[in-house]
């Protein structure tokens, strides 16, 4: 029997659960137990009563929930106050994006906790318990995108549809992945001049035949520095798995943009894509430099966190259940993408795109799992 722990969110404005209360039902009929914070799921329009009558076993204080926990499933990677939390023989899961954060890579190698990150899982390359929340993310982008354009708002007064007799606002997305085809789609849907730059060829003619009034274009400096002239809004969506986020934004090319015009990165989590860019909150999301309003949060879906909660449990569940069914090493063996997921484990890094982030030794987790027999 496995004991899952679900604590409450504690990063400014995140609403969002690891686990639904239909999920919480469906481990303890295999026979584990639940535990979860009182209030973890109110945010995302889950009360307390509904994990209760799912028969988990709820607690008021958030280190109880470590502390008797084998399993901790989260949505944000753990915070200061949470790092003591963590204990040798511990697996905890959830977002890390750890290429981006050196404080927290280094207290997790500490910890003596085996983490795994929901962003690194890689199945037939594909990111499963990342596109949810890309799709969110990119729809999201040209809401708020749209929403800070606004005049009020302090953006340059451009309605990205249009109206007849008027062109529609401009908006390029850097990035043709899952974040950036679901930026393309809204913004498309809203009637805005759409162009995607994307440096895979067999992406953009798939880009081109499903995004009928997209256009493609090859992702250059050069190209870019043409389009941002008359861009109102610049979606960054570009992602190296696991890894820090390129920058292709310098300082000197947003000096280019037309005051009031708005960036939106999505890549904030692995460190931004310009070089301007800086973690916002849902409390305080945006900022100007060079004339630019900057949207950086970087926990974009927690904004609807009830939509964003149920497509979390759709793709994390099955993983959360081979876990505390068989543990680690044989959860691996059942689905090899979850290998791909152990960013640190016996103390040490095992993801080397983090590895090389950071400066840090890199160790394959086969070879620590075929070790670590108990795990």
């Amino acid at each position: 029997m496995a004991i899952i722990g679900v604590p409450k969110e504690i990063k400014d404005q995140e609403n969002r659960v690891a686990l639904l209360p239909s999920a919480a039902y469906q481990l303890l009929k295999r026979g584990h137990q639940v535990v979860v914070e009182a209030g973890a799921g109110t945010g995302a329009g889950y009360p307390d009563v509904d994990y209760a009558d799912a028969g988990a076993i709820l607690v008021a204080d958030h280190a109880e929930v470590f502390a008797r926990a084998d399993l901790i499933v989260k949505v944000k990677e753990p915070l200061p106050a949470e790092y003591p939390l963590l204990r040798p023989g511990q697996t905890l899961f959830t977002y890390l994006h750890l290429a981006a954060n050196r404080k927290l890579t280094d207290a997790l190698l500490q910890s003596g906790a085996t983490c795994l990150a929901y962003e690194t899982v890689e199945v037939n390359r594909r990111l499963p318990l990342l596109e949810p929340m890309s799709e969110i993310a990119g729809r999201m982008s040209v809401l708020v995108g749209g929403y800070f354009l606004a005049k009020h708002q302090g953006g340059s007064g451009v309605l990205l549809g249009g109206v007849p007799g008027v062109l529609p606002g401009k908006v390029v997305v850097l990035g043709g992945g899952v974040s950036g085809v679901n930026a393309a789609r809204m913004a498309t849907g809203l009637g805005a001049d759409v162009t995607i730059l994307e440096v895979d060829i067999e992406r953009m003619r798939f880009l081109d035949i499903t995004l009928h009034t997209a256009h493609t274009l090859y992702s250059s400096e050069a190209h870019l520095l043409d389009l941002l002239p008359e861009v109102d809004l610049l979606i960054g969506a570009v992602l190296v798995p696991g890894a820090k986020a390129p920058r292709l934004i310098s300082r000197q090319m947003l000096r280019s943009m037309r005051p009031g015009s708005v960036l939106v990165d999505i890549a904030i989590d692995q460190g931004g894509c310009a070089e301007t860019s800086r973690p916002t909150t849902h409390h305080d999301p945006v900022y100007v430099e060079e004339g630019v309003m900057h949207y950086c949060v970087a926990n974009m879906p927690g904004a609807y966190a009830r939509t964003a909660t149920q497509a979390l449990t759709n793709a994390t569940y099955r993983y959360i259940e081979l876990l505390a069914d068989h543990g680690l090493t044989e959860a691996c063996r059942r689905s090899p993408g979850l290998v791909g997921g152990i960013n640190v484990l016996a103390g040490q890094m095992t993801f080397q795109p983090v590895a090389e982030a950071h400066g840090l030794p890199f160790l394959d987790p086969r070879d620590l799992l075929a070790r670590h027999t108990a795990i």
